[in-house]
C-alpha cells in the first residue's frame, strides 16, 4: 500500500478559521483562504519566510503573522482554485522522523481546540507509522497513547484564537 493510498482513507483533522482552514501532515502544512468569487491570481499578494507569512487580495490583509515552526519557503508554494479559493502549501522544515506537530498556524492564533489537538497528534502519529513500516494498512488502526498530556498540547490561550 501507498502512502498516497493511506491519504485518501484517513481522516484529515482541519482547523477553521475566519478565513478558511488548515490542517497538517508530517511534512507539510495546508491552509485554503476561501476568497470572493471571481477573485485573479494578480489580485493576490502571498509571501511566505521561512518563519512567517502574509496573504493579502485586492489589498486587504487576509492573515498575517509568525509561523508557529520553520518551513522550507523555496519548497512551498500557493494557487489559485476556480477563482474563489488559494490553496497553501507550506513545507515543514523538520524531518518527517520527528515529533514536531504544529500547535497553531501562527503563533497565538489559529490554534485547534483541545479534541482536534489530539486527533491531530493521533493522524499524524498514524502517518508515522505509515512512512517507518510502508507495508502496513494504518489507515484504520486505533492507538491507545495517552495524547491528553502531551507537553505539545496549545494552551488556552493559543486555543481561543
Amino acid at each position: 500500500m501507498s502512502l498516497s493510498h493511506f491519504d485518501e482513507k484517513r481522516n484529515v483533522v482541519t482547523v477553521s478559521t475566519p478565513w478558511g482552514k488548515w490542517w497538517q501532515t508530517v511534512g507539510e502544512v495546508f491552509l485554503e483562504v476561501d476568497v470572493e468569487e471571481g477573485t485573479l491570481p494578480k489580485q493576490i499578494q502571498i509571501q511566505i519566510k521561512p518563519n512567517s507569512i502574509s496573504c493579502k487580495v485586492k489589498d486587504k490583509q487576509i492573515f498575517e503573522g509568525k509561523l508557529r515552526r520553520t518551513v522550507r519557503a523555496e519548497e512551498s508554494t500557493w494557487v489559485l482554485e476556480e477563482r474563489k479559493r488559494i490553496s497553501i502549501l507550506l513545507v515543514k522544515s523538520d524531518p518527517p522522523n520527528t515529533e514536531h506537530i504544529w500547535q497553531s498556524l501562527l503563533v497565538g492564533q489559529y490554534a485547534p481546540n483541545s479534541s482536534e489537538f489530539v486527533e491531530m497528534q493521533k493522524q499524524l502519529d498514524l502517518e508515522r507509522f505509515q512512512i517507518e513500516n510502508p507495508g502496513f494498512d494504518f489507515s484504520s488502526a486505533n492507538l491507545s497513547k495517552c495524547y491528553d498530556k502531551s507537553p505539545e498540547q496549545p494552551t488556552d490561550e493559543e486555543s481561543k484564537t
